[in-house]
């Protein structure tokens, strides 16, 4: 098998394209040769939605991009029905939009519950459940949940996220049990990214740049990691070189997870 990433002519969707880890994925995808159908909250005249669209059509690929809420369950299946009528049919399905909601066991709210498990747990499955009678036309489907590194090991007051992010973790398992072997399910992890969210979180303290270079710290690779570090895996466990990896949640956060809390 030549060692090569070749995703020519398939056809995607990712979720959460206008900025930060799924903008990354998109333009991986592309890359590798895939038209890509993408989905966030920012309009369709965004600076992110047009810039998602300009950075799949700079590698020739096809793009499309619808603006909603994948966090409501009969816009995301008629999201899913409209990107497999627009593409002609899906070969991949990245579920990556989400959000955080850190508030802490005592202090989160019924509210604040059910905001977190509608999009970071319940969208990742609607989207799924939606696609698979298209991927079940496929050939070699894959379907790529990203999840976080709070789905393995977490930190105080990070509860709810980190509960529907776990949830995620048996979610992938599942439909690589129930779906396969025709279909392919992974989790990819990711740890603390460098996207405009990182951005936000360092200007919050006095000296950003201090604050920055203690997480990067933490880090034995050195740095935090980026969109494109997550879409280069995302692209690789979506070829056929990762056919024998299904049902697991791989951990990409830059070997943070080897570190004690309190080095």
């Amino acid at each position: 098998m030549s060692i090569h990433i070749d995703l020519s002519n398939r056809r995607s969707i990712v979720t959460g394209v206008s900025s930060g880890i799924g903008a990354g994925i998109a333009n991986a995808l592309a890359q590798a040769g895939s038209d890509v159908a993408g989905c966030g909250l920012e309009a369709t005249t965004s600076e992110g939605a047009k810039r998602f669209v300009a950075t799949v059509e700079s590698h020739g690929r096809r793009a499309i991009y619808q603006s909603l809420d994948i966090a409501d369950a009969d816009v995301s299946r008629s999201f899913v029905n409209w990107a497999a009528a627009q593409l002609g049919g899906l070969d991949i399905v990245v579920s990556n939009a989400g959000r955080n909601f850190f508030k802490g066991v005592e202090k989160a709210t019924d509210a604040d519950w059910e905001s977190n498990m509608d999009l970071n747990l319940a969208a990742h499955w609607r989207v799924a459940q939606s696609a698979k009678p298209y991927l079940d036309k496929a050939d070699a489907p894959v379907v790529i949940i990203i999840t976080s590194n709070h789905s393995l090991y977490t930190l105080p007051n990070s509860f709810p996220y980190n509960v529907a992010k776990a949830g995620l973790v048996a979610l992938v398992q599942s439909m690589a049990i129930e779906w396969g072997p025709h279909l392919r399910a992974v989790g990819v992890a990711p740890g603390f990214v460098d996207t405009p969210l990182a951005d936000a979180w360092f200007n919050e303290f006095p000296d950003p740049a201090a604050k920055r270079k203690q997480i990067e710290g933490l880090h034995p690779v050195g740095r935090l990691g980026t969109p494109n570090d997550v879409g280069a895996l995302c692209a690789f466990l979506c070829s056929p070189l990762a056919g024998n990896i299904s049902g697991n949640t791989i951990l990409i956060d830059g070997g943070r997870n080897a570190v004690m809390q309190d080095v």
